[in-house]
């Protein structure tokens, strides 16, 4: 199990310390560092930024939000990384959810896994150099409309990599096998060893379509992981309720919050129900109260090292290729140092 760095989004500025983290993260020997987005800081600046100051490291996104750009946009940023890190850009890609879709970017939610489809396959035509030209039900490329001047064109640079890998991100079963079907690796936000079977059976349905891309022997999966080392169990769990607590209660309605559905499926949808109540009724400090240390045991490493140390075991023999930590350069070195 290789390790990655989570740069995550910022939060109201850039984190000052990133640029040691991924310093440290690299002479740790890890395998790659992340970045996010989501409806502040971009993925994909940060990322080439910080990426200079390496000469090792992948350079991934986790993830890309589809209605952030078009296909072929997110194509030329893929091929520009991927020119000039040296072949280490990695491209993570979400369809991240109706609130964020429909309420920042003013596009279309319905119907995400046809659209993903879409947009997969435009993706991957441009990043071969191929003319695009598309006709879909949520994608036309050349535009239909218009003067009617629009013609097929293909990238003007020739792809260091036409084969750059594609991951997507997925939370639901029939989105987790279609990453299995038509991407290169799957990068799941809230993931649980105890429930790898599940996932495995999801995988297996996308890895038997006709057609997929990828089998389970050369297929990615990419997962954050929060690791907090404190000898203080229930210390180090609370800095991992709030976060908890907004992905659950406030990062989508009732009703349609994928994230919530996640640990409903652990089995926590009373507990479920407790924190969206609170979290949508303005009480945040209630609803990250109400976060069981059992479910943040089920997703996060938090606690002393020994602990971290016994639980790790469960990650090793999950289907999980890459762990994405987070924290300083102390928990670096104890994850970087339990997984050597």
């Amino acid at each position: 199990m290789d390790l990655g760095l989570a740069l995550g989004y910022w939060g109201a500025g850039p984190d000052p310390e990133a640029a040691d983290r991924v310093a440290a993260a690299e002479d740790l020997g890890f395998d790659s560092i992340w970045t996010a987005e989501a409806y502040g800081s971009d993925a994909l600046t940060p990322l080439a930024w910080l990426g200079a100051r390496t000469s090792r490291v992948r350079l991934g996104t986790s993830v890309v939000q589809m209605s952030a750009r078009t296909p072929t946009a997110t194509a030329m940023a893929a091929l520009t990384l991927d020119h000039l890190s040296g072949g280490r850009a990695v491209l993570g890609i979400g369809a991240s959810g109706p609130q964020v879709v429909e309420g920042w970017y003013g596009q279309p939610y319905p119907k995400p896994l046809a659209r993903t489809r879409e947009y997969v396959q435009i993706l991957r035509s441009a990043l071969a150099r191929e003319r695009v030209e598309f006709s879909g039900e949520h994608y036309a490329i050349p535009h239909p409309g218009g003067a009617g001047l629009g013609k097929p064109l293909r990238p003007t640079i020739h792809p260091l990599r036409e084969d750059l890998p594609i991951l997507l991100a997925a939370e639901g079963p029939k989105n987790v096998a279609l990453a299995a079907e038509i991407a290169d690796g799957w990068q799941p936000l809230f993931y649980a060893p105890r429930h790898d079977a599940f996932y495995r059976d999801c995988l297996a349905e996308g890895f038997a379509r006709p057609g997929a891309r990828r089998t389970a022997a050369d297929f990615e999966v990419v997962c954050m992981v929060h690791v907090v080392v404190d000898d203080d169990v229930t210390a180090a769990a609370d800095r991992v309720r709030p976060m908890l607590a907004l992905y659950i209660g406030g990062m989508g309605a009732k009703g349609a919050n994928f994230h919530y559905d996640v640990f409903a499926r652990m089995g926590f949808e009373a507990e479920c129900a407790r924190i969206q109540e609170s979290y949508l009724a303005g009480r945040k400090d209630e609803a990250a109260a109400a976060v069981p240390l059992s479910m943040v045991e089920q997703i996060a490493l938090v606690g002393p090292r020994s602990k971290i140390a016994e639980e790790l075991e469960h990650w090793r023999s999950s289907l999980v290729t890459t762990m994405v930590v987070g924290g300083g350069r102390a928990e670096l070195e104890v994850v970087a140092e339990l997984v050597a």
